[in-house]
């Protein structure tokens, strides 16, 4: 599929995770056969904001979220805000990389407007997913960014607000016709949150409903699910979010089977080499102390199912630095028969 020029041979994305998809698994996602990702979520408010500011001094917090280093590409940058002037500006930003704090390479392939997020601390905002409940204003926003920008503008959005407000088809219409390269279509609403099952009709719908490439994002975890979700709907691409949690495997595995040729699931030794490799590598890049608060929740995903997994999951908890973690990690190894699973 394409994003105007931009080529994704297999539809293979990665989801945007706000505290999860950073550098680093984004990086290993790239790995193992991710073609397309995309940032946490930034502020638009925020990054215009911090421009502002007279202290020359001043951190920036939010425009480190937005760099794109060469080998990345291709990565798009999301943006989340309703504000259609402030959206617009931050796109500017992006595009032309002149903004305070700035420490990426290129500017991102495209940029993606957040209707999907279901946190309660921005649909109260009347941003994210909250968006979905008024069409025209969602229109107004990604009309401004797509006449501030030169880059492609793809939009996130769910199913609706709620059960009895399912619009997808029906907003997603109306972003093609305000300028959008792209439709990603999470297959549920922002009351059901992240359950129960995703209604991949929905995606479907949305396909039907315009000309520009559809993708479809909900309850992927293995290659059969994305292998059905395409047969299913006829969306364009797949946005692989939790599957990939701990698993970056499921690129490969989705790969192999779109291309017709074996696949053969990761060893116990090499899904605990990419663990630690990963908790070395958030803490080469973070620091320490933050490196290892953020890779406890990654390696309690990489540990699931392996023998004597729980135990090690509440001690990895409670680790706070990276030879106790490396240690944990080591043990599981050993405890291990085999390379056998519980």
């Amino acid at each position: 599929m394409k994003i105007q020029n931009i080529e994704i041979p297999h539809g293979l994305f990665l989801a945007p995770l706000a505290g999860v998809s950073d550098r680093t698994f984004r990086r290993f996602s790239r790995r193992f056969g991710a073609e397309y990702t995309v940032s946490e979520m930034v502020s638009a408010k925020a990054l215009c904001y911090e421009q502002l500011t007279k202290k020359a001094s001043a951190l920036s917090r939010t425009a480190p979220l937005a760099a794109v280093l060469r080998e990345e590409a291709p990565m798009s940058v999301q943006l989340f805000g309703s504000n259609p002037k402030l959206m617009a500006e931050a796109a500017r930003l992006l595009e032309t990389g002149s903004y305070r704090g700035n420490v990426g390479e290129i500017p991102p392939c495209a940029i993606d407007i957040n209707m999907g997020c279901p946190m309660a601390k921005i649909v109260s905002n009347g941003e994210g997913s909250a968006l979905m409940k008024t069409p025209e204003l969602a229109e107004q926003i990604v009309r401004a960014v797509v006449n501030a920008t030169s880059l492609p503008v793809t939009v996130k959005i769910r199913a609706g607000w709620d059960q009895t407000s399912i619009n997808a088809p029906e907003l997603a219409k109306r972003l093609e016709d305000a300028g959008a390269s792209m439709i990603c279509v999470h297959g549920r609403t922002r009351q059901q949150m992240y359950a129960p099952s995703a209604d991949w009709s929905v995606i479907g719908k949305v396909k039907d409903a315009v000309r520009i490439p559809v993708v479809g994002n909900g309850d992927i975890f293995c290659a059969d699910d994305a292998l059905r979700m395409m047969d299913e709907t006829g969306c364009d691409g797949v946005m692989i979010a939790r599957g990939a949690q701990g698993n970056p495997w499921i690129f490969s595995e989705l790969l192999s089977r779109m291309d017709g040729l074996p696949y053969t699931p990761p060893s116990l030794d090499e899904r605990l080499t990419v663990a630690r490799e990963h908790a070395e590598a958030l803490v080469a890049e973070k620091g320490e102390l933050r490196g290892i608060a953020e890779a406890r929740k990654h390696m309690g995903w990489y540990l699931h199912g392996m023998r004597g997994a729980a135990a090690a999951r509440n001690r990895v908890t409670s680790a706070n630095t990276l030879a106790e973690m490396l240690k944990i990690l080591s043990e599981v190894r050993e405890i291990s028969e085999n390379g056998s699973f519980e």
